[in-house]
């Protein structure tokens, strides 16, 4: 999700995309035992990547939101330009791994990211989570991407009778687990999943393919939201916007707390 509007053509067929520029400075350091048995309700760690370009307001919005949380976390911003790299050491004290929306370039931020799907995905398949917002919606599948999903994902738009035209920023109608509501949405994926798949479809566009998606991946579990659960109310104000349901956060903490394994 680019707040500031710039788009690009496709490179693929999953290339018109956004991604986050995080700020580089921690938000709350917290301490305790490494490893996954210690990832408990106790001390909830949530790390959010630090991309090298796009949206300056994605990441903050996110750690906001886990901040606020009924159950809430402690946030570590990690990655390039962060004084915290992303490693296994450091996904080792998370319970949450958060790769947020904005950028526009998933090749060329594949190129900083592809000597870590390694680990993230050991780490998830340990037991980790991974919550994919737009942009991590799309890294969550292949080619490139962590491969972290029951299927793959292709843009919304460009899916067959999809009610979105284009890339600029709307909102957009879904279906949540049988009642309507409406969430913030710019160029976020669909997600394709494979027959047979062990995985939840928490919500649904009009045209019926998947928007919001938690699936197993190991003894982890991976949350993807092609639309943005977490944008509050400047994000509609900056666009023009306005969700008729008024602007809240339960999707948001229903799909984390999904993703974490409490529901």
């Amino acid at each position: 999700m680019n707040r500031n509007g710039d788009t690009r053509s496709t490179v693929v067929n999953r290339r018109r995309l956004l991604f986050g520029v995080l700020p580089a400075a921690a938000l709350m350091v917290g301490c305790g035992e490494s490893g996954a048995g210690a990832r408990t309700a106790a001390r909830r760690l949530a790390l959010i990547y630090n991309g090298p370009q796009g949206c300056p307001g994605c990441a903050p919005a996110v750690a906001d939101l886990l901040q606020k949380a009924p159950h809430p976390f402690e946030v570590r911003y990690v990655g390039p330009g962060t004084e915290i790299p992303l490693s296994a050491a450091a996904l080792a004290e998370a319970q949450l791994y958060v790769q947020p929306g904005g950028g526009a370039d998933l090749a060329a931020t594949w190129q900083s990211l592809r000597g870590s799907a390694g680990l993230i995905r050991d780490w998830v398949r340990d037991g980790g989570s991974y919550l994919g917002l737009c942009f991590g919606g799309y890294l969550a599948g292949r080619n490139p991407g962590f491969d972290l999903l029951p299927g793959d994902t292709n843009g919304y738009i460009n899916s067959p009778g999809a009610t979105v035209p284009d890339a600029r920023d709307t909102v957009v109608p879904v279906d949540w687990q049988g009642k309507p509501r409406h969430m913030y949405f710019q160029d976020g994926p669909a997600f394709f999943l494979d027959d047979g798949a062990d995985a939840t479809v928490l919500a649904t566009y009009p045209n019926g393919t998947a928007a919001v998606v938690v699936a197993p991946y190991g003894n982890g579990r991976v949350g993807v939201s092609g639309p943005h659960p977490e944008a509050d109310e400047s994000w509609y104000a900056e666009k023009g916007l306005t969700n008729p349901d008024g602007v809240h956060f339960d999707l948001a903490y229903e799909l984390i707390e999904a993703t974490i394994g409490r529901r």
